[in-house]
């Protein structure tokens, strides 16, 4: 939901969510023999299912649903993360980066957001820096009426 602005009242999105199984896959590291049974391939790409991610991926409809309430940050052209907080089981925290991307359906009035990849990136305990953040109700807007979002320099 869009939230009203000035004269402009609230609105409604309708996005469509897509995942890639870079979500719950690694590549292939060197030395590594996964299991056959393990391995997924999709188009020319060969990964390896990865319990850690999968189990981390379990978090991603609940940060999802909560962008508009979430910074976004622009990472490329059209490419967008955010970073949720996962606090595991293990009473541990993570700072779990979901990349994105929003493009317009074929439906008439709806977005895709396809959600590139969600990883544990680096040091856990450390900040990471990230371009000013944007608001995710402007990048559907903008996307939605076709507006070029500009990269910051």
């Amino acid at each position: 939901m869009r939230p009203a602005q000035g004269t402009n009242p609230q609105g409604n999105y309708t996005v469509d969510v897509i995942f890639s199984f870079h979500c719950f896959t690694h590549k292939p590291r060197d030395g590594e023999t996964p299991d056959p049974a393990l391995r997924l391939t999709q188009g020319l790409e060969t990964r390896v299912f990865d319990f850690y991610r999968w189990e981390l991926s379990q978090h991603l409809p609940d940060v999802i649903a909560g962008l508009m309430e979430r910074k976004c940050f622009q990472a490329g052209r059209s490419n967008f993360l955010t970073v949720g907080i996962v606090n595991q089981a293990d009473q541990s925290i993570v700072q779990y980066s979901i990349f994105f991307e929003v493009s317009r359906s074929s439906r008439k009035d709806a977005l895709n957001l396809y959600v590139q990849s969600a990883h544990v990136r680096g040091n856990s305990g450390s900040k990471q820096r990230h371009n000013p953040p944007i608001a995710f109700h402007f990048i559907l807007h903008n996307t939605l009426n076709k507006i070029a979002i500009k990269e910051p320099k």
